[in-house]
C-alpha cells in the first residue's frame, strides 16, 4: 500500500512538472530552435545558418501575443538592417569612418520603422552583411533565416499552445494578500500594547517595502494578460484580464492606506512614548478590527482569482460576512476613540486618522464598490475595442451580440466578483 502511494505521488509530481508553464515553454522554445535550423540548412545557402534559431528562440515569447507583434518587429528589424547595409555598401567599403556612420543611420532608420526594442537588431544586422565580400548572398541568407525562424517560432505557437500564466499570477496576488494580511496582525498585536517607537518605525519600512511586490505582481498580472490575448483555448479573456486588474488596483490602495495607517501609529508612538498608543480596550478593539480586515484581505484577494461561479459566489458571501463583522467592530473603535478624545485630547488627530485609514481600506474591499469598478472598466475596455476595430465593432452589434449577452455568457451578473 505504502509503495502505491510512493508511485501515486510520483506520477502526481510528473504531471505537474509537464503542466508547469517554465517547463512547456523550456521545451516549445528548444523544439522551434532545431526545427528552424534544419529547415534552414536546406535552404540557406549558409553553411551553419544560426540566424534561424536565434530567430524562432526570440520569436516564440511566453505568449500567443507576445509571439506575433516580437516575430513581426524581429523580421522587419532584420531586414531593415540589411536594406541599410546594401545601400552602404554600395556607396562605401568597410572602415572605421563607414562603421560608424553605419550604426547611426541604422539606429535611426530602426526608431523610424518602429522596432521597439529591437532597434539594436538593426544595427547588428547592418554590421553584418556590411562586413562580409559578398553583400548579396549574405544578405539574401541573412533574410532567408530570419523568416524561417520567425514563421516556425508562429507556427510553433499555434500548433503548441502557449501556457496560461493566470494560476501562476493568482499566486502572486494570493501572496501580496496573505503577506499584507502579517503585517495587518502584527501591526494590531503592537497597537494593543505598548508599541515601542523603533519597533513601530519597523513597522512602517515593511509596509513601504510592500511596493516592491506590488511591482513583481504587476509584472507577473502583466504576463497573464498577455497569455490570455489571442489563446484559442481561453473564452471571454477580457473578463478574466479585467477582474484580477481591478483585483490587483484594489489591494495596491490597501497597500498604500496600510502604509499611511503604519506611518500615524509610528508618530502616535512618537508622541506618546513610554505611555501606551491607547488605552487597554480600545487597543484590543484596534487589534480585532485589523484581525478582521485581515481575514477580508485575502478573502478578497480568492474571490478575484477564482474563476467558477459556484466558488466565486461562495468567496463573495464570505467575504460579505466579513466585511459586515469588521464594520460592527469599526463602529466600537470608532466610540471608544471618541471617548478616549474627550478624556485627553492630546493628539487626536492621530487616532482619528486612524480610523479614517481603516474606514477606507474597508471601503475598498466592499463588493458593491467592487461591483461598480468592474462594471465601469468593463465599459471603458469595450469603448477602446469600439475605437480600435470599429469594422469588427459593427459586425457584432448587427448580429446582435450586444455588451450584455457577452457578460452572461461570461457568468458575470453584477454580483459575483
Amino acid at each position: 500500500m505504502r509503495e502505491v502511494r510512493e508511485w501515486t505521488a510520483r506520477a502526481e509530481r510528473i504531471v505537474r512538472k509537464r503542466r508547469d508553464p517554465v517547463v512547456v515553454q523550456t521545451l516549445r522554445s528548444a523544439t522551434a530552435a532545431t526545427i528552424a535550423y534544419v529547415i534552414a540548412l536546406r535552404l540557406s545557402p549558409e553553411p551553419a545558418p544560426l540566424t534561424a534559431p536565434l530567430t524562432a528562440l526570440l520569436v516564440v515569447q511566453v505568449t500567443l501575443y507576445a509571439t506575433i507583434t516580437n516575430g513581426f518587429r524581429r523580421v522587419n528589424a532584420v531586414v531593415t538592417g540589411v536594406l541599410v547595409a546594401i545601400a552602404f555598401s554600395l556607396l562605401v567599403g568597410l572602415t572605421w569612418w563607414s562603421l560608424a556612420m553605419l550604426l547611426l543611420a541604422s539606429l535611426v532608420v530602426g526608431r523610424l520603422v518602429r522596432v521597439e526594442e529591437y532597434v539594436p537588431e538593426v544595427a547588428i544586422s547592418a554590421m553584418l552583411v556590411l562586413g562580409v565580400t559578398s553583400v548579396g548572398d549574405y544578405a539574401w541568407a541573412r533574410v532567408v533565416e530570419t523568416l524561417i525562424g520567425a514563421s516556425v517560432g508562429l507556427a510553433c505557437n499555434l500548433l503548441l499552445a502557449p501556457p496560461v500564466w493566470v494560476e501562476e499570477a493568482g499566486e502572486s496576488i494570493d501572496g501580496l494578500a496573505r503577506r499584507l494580511r502579517q503585517l495587518m496582525l502584527r501591526m494590531g498585536e503592537e497597537a494593543a500594547g505598548g508599541t515601542p517607537v523603533d519597533r513601530a518605525e519597523s513597522q512602517l519600512h515593511e509596509a513601504r517595502r510592500l511596493d516592491h511586490d506590488i511591482v513583481e505582481v504587476d509584472a507577473a498580472l502583466r504576463q497573464a494578460e498577455d497569455s490570455l490575448r489571442l489563446n484559442p483555448r481561453v473564452q471571454d479573456s477580457v473578463l478574466h484580464r479585467v477582474v484580477m486588474r481591478t483585483g490587483l488596483d484594489t489591494l495596491e490602495i490597501c497597500t498604500v492606506v496600510l502604509r499611511v495607517l503604519a506611518r500615524s501609529l509610528t508618530d502616535l508612538a512618537k508622541e506618546r512614548e513610554p505611555e501606551p498608543l491607547f488605552e487597554a480596550e480600545t487597543g484590543a478593539a484596534l487589534e480585532q478590527l485589523l484581525s478582521e480586515i485581515a481575514d477580508a484581505v485575502v478573502s478578497f484577494a480568492v474571490l478575484v482569482t477564482t474563476h467558477l461561479s459556484a466558488s466565486a459566489e461562495s468567496a463573495e458571501e464570505r467575504l460579505a460576512a466579513e466585511l459586515h463583522t469588521a464594520a460592527g467592530t469599526r463602529d466600537k473603535l470608532a466610540l471608544l476613540l471618541r471617548e478616549e478624545a474627550e478624556r485627553d485630547p492630546r493628539h487626536w488627530q492621530l487616532p482619528g486618522a486612524v480610523l479614517t485609514e481603516v474606514n477606507r481600506i474597508l471601503d475598498e474591499l466592499d463588493t458593491e464598490h467592487r461591483t461598480r469598478r468592474l462594471f465601469e472598466e468593463l465599459d471603458r475596455v469595450s469603448r477602446e475595442q469600439r475605437a480600435r476595430m470599429p469594422r469588427l465593432t459593427r459586425l457584432r452589434e448587427r448580429l446582435g451580440v450586444t455588451e450584455q449577452m457577452w457578460r452572461n455568457r461570461a457568468g458575470f451578473d453584477g454580483r459575483s466578483r
